[in-house]
């Protein structure tokens, strides 16, 4: 199953990643301004359940802020 998550903040970057971790095919639609800090960083979860860190796949709207 493919899951579209809309943002990676707490929430969507939290659950998006505990599913990514899970092999949960997973893709983020961010804002244009986040996309470059994804591509460079990964996404990282520091969570006393485990932490995570990975290159998340990532889309974006020319259209959107």
């Amino acid at each position: 199953m493919r899951i579209l998550v809309l943002g990676a903040g707490a929430v969507g970057g939290y659950f998006g990643a505990r599913i990514h971790q899970a092999s949960g095919d997973v893709t983020f639609m961010v804002r244009p301004v986040r996309v470059n800090h994804l591509a460079t960083n990964g996404l990282k979860i520091f969570s006393p359940f485990g932490n995570v860190h990975f290159p998340p796949k990532i889309v974006s709207s020319p259209l959107s802020d």
